[in-house]
C-alpha cells in the first residue's frame, strides 16, 4: 500500500480504486445481511467513475467542469433501481446510497491529500497522506497495546466492549508524538496543522472505528470480510480512514493548502 501511495499519483489511483471497490462490495454484503439488496454492479460502476473524476480533476488531467458530472452518478442508482424488479426498492435504494456516502466519497477524498497546491497549480506531494495514514496506524497500535495492558475504564461498552479510555488516551498519546514527527519529515505542513490531523485521527478515528463496529454487532459478525485472514476486510482495515479522511480534507482545503 505504501508503495502504490508515493510513487506515482497514477499508481496511487488504482491502488485505491481497487480499495473502494472492495470495500464497497463488503459494504453492500453487510447490508445483503440486514435484509437490503443494494445494487452491486450500479454501485462499482458510480463509484469507479466518480473517483476517476475527483481524482482527473484533482491531478488536473481532467477539466475543473467535468466535476459537475459528479452528483448526477450516485442518482443514476434511483434509475438502476426501476430495471432491477425487487420487491423493496426505496430500501435497496437506501442500501446504495449510503454505500456511495460512507465509502466512495470518503475514499475519493484521498486524492486531494496528495497534492499541494501553489496558486492555480498542483503538485504531487503523497507525504501528507502518507503521515495521515502512519498517524491513524500508530494510533489504533498505541491504542490497543495500552488498552490491552492497562484498560480498565470501558468506552463504548455497548457498542465495542473491549475498548478502554485509557487506550484512547495511550493511542492519542502516540498520535500527537507522531504528528510532532510528522512535521519535522514533512515540513510541507506546518506543526499545528500536523497537530490538528491527529487530534482528527484521535477524536474521528475512534468514531469511524465505533461505527464500523456498530454495524458488525448488529449483524452479529466479527469481520467485515476476509480479505486478510485473521485481520478482517477492507471495511475493518480502513473504517478509521472513512471518517478521517473527510475532515482532514477540509481542514486542509479550508487552509487553502490543498
Amino acid at each position: 500500500m505504501t508503495a502504490g501511495m508515493i510513487i506515482h499519483p497514477l499508481l496511487f489511483a488504482v491502488l485505491f480504486v481497487v480499495i473502494t471497490l472492495f470495500s464497497l462490495m463488503e459494504f453492500y454484503k453487510l447490508f445483503g445481511l440486514a435484509g437490503a439488496d443494494p445494487h452491486p454492479v450500479g454501485g462499482a460502476v458510480a463509484a469507479a467513475l466518480f473517483f476517476g473524476i475527483v481524482f482527473g480533476v484533482v491531478a488536473g488531467y481532467l477539466p475543473l467542469r467535468l466535476a459537475g458530472v459528479l452528483p448526477l452518478l450516485p442518482l443514476s442508482l434511483f434509475i438502476a433501481e426501476l430495471y432491477r424488479n425487487r420487491e423493496r426498492p426505496m430500501v435497496n435504494i437506501a442500501a446504495s446510497m449510503a454505500g456511495f456516502l460512507y465509502v466512495v466519497v470518503p475514499l475519493s477524498m484521498a486524492s486531494l491529500l496528495i497534492f499541494t497546491r501553489e496558486g492555480d497549480t498542483r503538485h504531487f506531494y503523497p507525504w501528507i497522506l502518507f503521515g495521515v495514514t502512519i498517524t491513524i496506524w500508530l494510533y489504533d497500535s498505541g491504542a490497543y497495546l495500552v488498552g490491552t495492558a492497562f484498560g480498565k475504564h470501558r468506552l463504548f461498552e455497548r457498542i465495542s466492549p473491549l475498548k478502554s479510555w485509557e487506550g484512547v488516551i495511550g493511542g492519542g498519546m502516540t498520535a500527537l508524538l507522531t504528528g510532532i514527527l510528522n512535521a519535522w519529515l514533512f515540513p510541507a505542513l506546518e506543526l499545528h496543522h500536523w497537530l490538528v490531523i491527529s487530534a482528527i485521527v484521535i477524536l474521528f478515528g475512534t468514531w469511524g472505528d465505533l461505527v464500523e463496529s456498530m454495524m458488525k454487532r448488529s449483524l452479529k459478525i466479527k469481520d467485515s470480510g476476509h480479505f486478510m485472514p485473521g485481520h478482517g476486510g477492507f471495511l475493518d482495515r480502513f473504517d478509521s480512514f472513512l471518517l478521517v479522511i473527510p475532515v482532514v480534507s477540509a481542514w486542509l482545503w479550508i487552509n487553502e493548502i490543498i
